[in-house]
């Protein structure tokens, strides 16, 4: 059995027991939270319209916090003396998916 769930803007293939990075999300470490599914299969029952999945959730744990890789920036224009270099690196929360409910 394995979800599709929408969290952070992107779409995320998960099934029970597996740890993933989501977008950081506004929960403590140890709390639980809820994804709304946009797909369940279970075998050769796919669950895929608005009024099945109404009562359907994805539950998970946050495990704590990750970062990702780093991206640096670089803008130049030669002979004019410019140059802006910058970095960003995304925060992500460890979530392990405890349970998929029909």
């Amino acid at each position: 059995m394995y979800a599709v769930i929408k969290t952070g803007g992107k779409q995320e293939k998960v099934s029970q027991g597996q740890v993933l990075n989501v977008e950081l999300l506004n929960a403590e470490e140890g709390s639980d939270v809820v994804f709304k599914p946009i797909l369940i299969v279970d075998g050769d029952n796919v669950l895929a319209e608005g009024s099945e999945l109404d009562a359907a959730s994805v539950t998970g744990k946050v495990l704590g916090l990750s970062k990702g890789p780093k991206v640096v920036g670089f803008k130049y224009k030669s002979k004019a003396r410019y140059r802006r270099k910058w970095g960003h690196r995304q925060k992500y929360s460890v979530v392990e998916i405890t349970e998929i409910s029909r």
